[in-house]
């Protein structure tokens, strides 16, 4: 099954305010039919290039079966991490970069994790550039960051 994920996040210009992060899921199923998905959650005390790997993680977590999966994506660190392999260069040196330790690593790992057996690849596109999907993303990331109920740990049921 073809699935293509699309993410966007916000953290508001503030990396020690709210956040959000928003998720379209688009696929089809054996019939032929469209579906669509959307999640948005919020996160504090973050930055953007966490709310963005969180909506990519939500994005997999979703898929209950292997996938060929596409991910759309405005954050062109998290594509370059994937396309051009700093993930792989990141676990063989012990997730240290040439710049120092590496940022969010329990994200990273739950992002590897959740590719699990899926067949995935990132796709960069400029933000705020006429994709519908992408330009809903921002909003589910933005009202989410704009929310009162943030969420004080992602990782808490």
């Amino acid at each position: 099954m073809k699935v293509t994920i699309y993410t966007d996040g916000s953290a508001r210009g503030n990396p020690d305010g709210p956040g959000g992060y928003g998720t379209i899921l688009h696929y089809t199923d054996r019939a032929g039919v469209l579906h669509t998905r959307e999640y948005s959650g919020g996160y504090k005390k973050t930055t953007n290039n966490r709310m963005e790997l969180m909506a990519v993680i939500i994005g997999l977590e979703a898929l209950t079966k292997p996938c060929e999966v596409e991910v759309i994506s405005d954050s062109r660190y998290v594509t370059d991490a994937f396309n051009k392999r700093w993930v792989d260069g990141w676990l063989k040196k012990g997730w240290k970069g040439s710049a120092g330790p590496v940022k969010n690593v329990d994200l990273w790992q739950r992002l590897l994790a959740a590719k699990g057996p899926h067949r995935v690849r990132f796709v960069w596109v400029k933000g705020h550039n006429g994709h519908p999907e992408n330009e809903r993303c921002d909003l589910l990331a933005t009202t989410a960051a704009d929310g009162t109920e943030l969420l004080d740990d992602i990782f808490q049921g």
